[in-house]
């Protein structure tokens, strides 16, 4: 039972960092040599999870393989645009100025109700609305709306609203983010003398924010 155990501990921490190394993205957006590699990497690893007869490293060695595959693959697809296409596909245009493609619909395997579904997705209820989407090489769908169904932003009205930056954390559940302070000039004294206009410490917070408008939210934990 502990060997379990441990060799759970082990192989998760392995993947963990397997994972990690292969990059930020999300389960959505990965292209199908990820997804692949990914999955192979779940099953390489819940063999000798489980199986105390199967030496470790017989699930240790093949997922380092796989690692290093990935980081080949990785290089060849940002040298060659051809190997990426080969890799990875190309983009399809499954409606073009407003009009769909029936041939691309077809190549894709695509139903006109996914396309529907996709189309939701991304806050768009009537496919009528679209001048454009596009089937990314992830599976996901790009979506273009005609000129007078888009939201207007300020710049169709000649107005230039003034700049924001980003917020920052300030203090998260009572812990003050002293990076945070620095990036934006401030310190400890700057921060307690702001929260205490909410009638309470930093460290009593649950979040206190500052956006790049000077503005800040704050909220107190509960029981305090």
């Amino acid at each position: 039972m502990i060997i379990t155990f441990v060799r759970a501990i082990i192989l998760y921490i392995l993947v963990l960092i397997v994972m990690r190394l292969m990059g930020k993205r999300e389960i959505g957006q990965l292209q199908p040599f990820e997804l692949a590699i990914s999955i192979m990497i779940a099953d390489l690893a819940s063999i000798p999870m489980t199986e105390t007869g199967i030496p470790i490293t017989r699930g240790i060695i093949p997922i380092l393989g796989l690692l290093v595959m990935h980081l080949i693959i990785s290089v060849i697809n940002l040298k060659s645009i051809r190997a990426r296409e080969l890799i990875c596909g190309k983009p399809r245009i499954l409606i073009y100025r407003g009009k769909i493609d029936e041939k691309a619909l077809i190549k894709e395997r695509f139903t006109i109700n996914e396309l529907e579904e996709r189309l939701r997705d991304n806050s768009v209820f009537n496919i009528g609305d679209v001048e454009y989407a596009i089937l990314e090489t992830s599976g996901q769908v790009t979506v273009i709306q005609k000129p007078n169904k888009r939201t207007t932003i300020p710049e169709d009205f000649n107005i230039m609203p003034d700049y924001e930056g980003i917020p920052y954390d300030l203090v998260v559940d009572g812990k003050v983010m002293d990076d945070n302070l620095k990036a934006i000039g401030k310190n400890y004294v700057w921060l307690k003398k702001q929260v205490e206009k909410f009638n309470m410490r930093p460290e009593e917070a649950l979040i206190v924010t500052f956006d790049g408008k000077g503005q800040i939210f704050c909220q107190k934990k509960e029981g305090n």
